[in-house]
């Protein structure tokens, strides 16, 4: 018997997040997961107009340009930054309606915490 079904608790008033917008979060949130990706996407946040040069980012590093090359992709694959080459160089930039996304529903679960003493 659950507890809901022996009384004990209230039902929750409402889904706080569908199913399938867990997934794709998820999937965000999954691409944060590694250290390296989680400085990149905070390099490229950092520069607010123009995009950042994937030869700005590779130097801070000590992994290969390939390495970095796929924690990129894997970055763009999630939906948290863009691309665009230009000439020989590849420049990257946050996607900020995903980045907005993520946060609104961290504050969201945030909001609904109970608020302790």
């Amino acid at each position: 018997m659950s507890k809901q079904e022996s009384g004990c608790c209230e039902p929750l008033p409402e889904e706080p997040l569908a199913a399938a917008q867990a997934v794709e979060l998820s999937a965000m949130f999954k691409a944060l997961g590694d250290p390296v990706r989680l400085r990149l996407l905070s390099m490229i946040a950092s520069r607010t107009e123009g995009g950042v040069c994937v030869c700005e980012l590779t130097p801070a590093f000590e992994l290969s340009q390939p390495t970095i090359s796929h924690h990129l992709k894997l970055l763009r694959q999630a939906g948290l930054v863009d691309c665009e080459r230009r000439g020989t160089w590849v420049y990257y930039w946050v996607r900020p309606e995903t980045t907005d996304r993520m946060a609104a529903m961290l504050s969201s679960v945030s909001d609904r915490r109970p608020v302790t003493a």
